[in-house]
């Protein structure tokens, strides 16, 4: 059966905002029509929204007949086809994902990445919002604590690899939070969206000081600074 074609936009119909970035960065980058039909489906829900912090959940998404029935033609489960454009969109750094917990269950929750989101989710992890409380992890306590440093890499910098991880738990065992959250701002504040930045500010402030002007340890001392420079995470202190 043949699909009536669209008759054509009315002369005063209602419009979404997209920024121009979407078109000449994001899309290049996006792999298939269900990530494609998902961001603009999020953006649009977004848009006949008031309220702060705006985002939409994963039930959400699942239970809307106009995006599913979208993206649900082919053969694969709709809710495996939803979750796999969510990812990209997540992994190409168009959407940020955050769990909360909702009554005891965790619930799934997407942003659109814009700078609004990007301090949305920190003031959530913070706590400034009582009733959006974070999902930990199983066996974690749940507390008042900044987030945690793989989620300052997810939302800051892009999807974790197993390697980034094991760097990221090292530095966990020799810089304080504090320092670690302060490092990510000050690299996203100049652009400078890596890792690698990352744990040069942080070698620097142990070397230096920060704010204060005290070092966190004695790096100034050969002995100990080549412990480790010659360790198995050498590359992340400044030979």
């Amino acid at each position: 059966m043949t699909k009536k074609p669209f008759s054509g936009f009315p002369a005063r119909a209602e419009v979404t905002p997209i920024p121009n970035l979407f078109f000449t960065v994001v899309m290049p980058k996006i792999d298939g029509v269900a990530e494609l039909k998902t961001i603009l489906h999020v953006f649009w829900l977004l848009s006949r929204r008031r309220g702060y912090p705006q985002f939409v959940t994963y039930n959400e998404l699942l239970s809307d007949p106009v995006l599913i029935s979208g993206i649900g033609e082919g053969t694969k489960p709709k809710d495996e086809v939803l979750r796999l454009a969510l990812e990209q969109a997540v992994e190409h750094g168009t959407m940020l994902h955050l769990r909360l917990d909702r009554d005891g269950q965790p619930e799934d929750v997407y942003f659109i990445n814009s700078e609004a989101a990007k301090e949305a989710i920190s003031k959530i992890q913070q706590g400034d919002f009582p009733q959006l409380v974070l999902a930990h992890r199983k066996g974690e306590v749940a507390e008042a604590t900044p987030p945690d440093i793989f989620s300052l890499y997810e939302q800051n910098i892009g999807m974790l690899t197993p390697m980034i991880a094991e760097e990221l738990q090292e530095a966990e065992k020799l810089y304080p939070a504090d320092w670690i959250e302060s490092a990510f701002k000050e690299a996203v504040s100049l652009n400078k969206r890596s890792w690698k930045y990352i744990a040069r500010i942080l070698e620097r402030w142990a070397v230096e000081g920060k704010d204060d002007g005290k070092p966190r340890r004695d790096f100034k001392k050969e002995d100990d600074r080549e412990k480790y420079v010659r360790g198995k995470y050498g590359h992340m202190v400044k030979r």
